[in-house]
């Protein structure tokens, strides 16, 4: 384990601040696509069921089989916008540890030398 000075822990501090700062638009960017591709499913899926002829049962498997590529793709942004929300999520807990540990080593350098 590296023993970590408040120089350091600011540096720390700084990098992840800005890690989060890009990762929010990447996140919003990611939100966008998919729910824009969650739309494009919904509704290529409610014409393809009202044009499908048959049973109820019927027309949901039209629907499904004729929108699957769009479902595919909606899926696959949805699985994007997750990994971008569970990073962000990841970096905030990172950067409460640093604070955290910024704040103990500041602790420990400010009772230093005073021979307790």
């Amino acid at each position: 384990m590296t023993v970590l000075n408040p120089v350091e822990i600011e540096s720390k501090i700084l990098g992840i601040t800005n890690r989060i700062s890009k990762g929010i638009s990447v996140f919003t960017e990611r939100y966008d696509k998919f729910m824009a591709a969650d739309r494009d499913y919904d509704l290529s899926f409610a014409r393809a069921y009202l044009g499908a002829e048959g049973s109820i049962e019927d027309k949901k498997k039209r629907a499904i089989v004729s929108t699957h590529d769009l479902r595919t793709a909606r899926d696959v942004a949805e699985v994007e916008f997750k990994q971008a929300d569970k990073l962000l999520r990841a970096l905030e807990l990172e950067l409460r540890a640093l604070q955290s540990i910024g704040a103990s080593v500041r602790q420990q350098y400010s009772v230093a030398g005073r021979g307790e």
